[in-house]
């Protein structure tokens, strides 16, 4: 028997932890699948068993590359996912638009 769990609330967990990482995001639901906005090429996907997010790309066999995480989880999830986005922000820093805009509210 498999438990199923809320993609929605599989999905505020995940935000809620990765908020204790200092990670904003949003969360978004329908269709039976929950997304949680991360970065600028950072969603994670939700369906209440598993959480995925893109991590790369294969040359050789021209595919996404994902990694999967159990939704039971969320706290571990959170640490996997903040690496990437440190990552992520290292290496796709925000557009001269939106950072024009974050500097006037800062």
């Amino acid at each position: 028997m498999v438990i199923s769990i809320d993609p929605r609330r599989s999905a505020e967990l995940l935000r809620e932890a990765l908020e204790q990482n200092n990670v904003s995001a949003d969360v978004h639901d329908g269709y039976g699948l929950a997304l949680v906005s991360v970065w600028v090429g950072l969603v994670v996907w939700c369906d209440g068993r598993h959480y995925w997010w893109r991590t790369g790309w294969n040359v050789a066999r021209r595919r996404v590359i994902y990694a999967w995480h159990p939704a039971i989880d969320p706290v571990r999830a959170a640490r996997r996912i903040s690496m990437h986005y440190s990552d992520l922000r290292r290496t796709q820093p925000y557009s001269a638009l939106i950072a024009d805009l974050v500097d006037g509210v800062e």
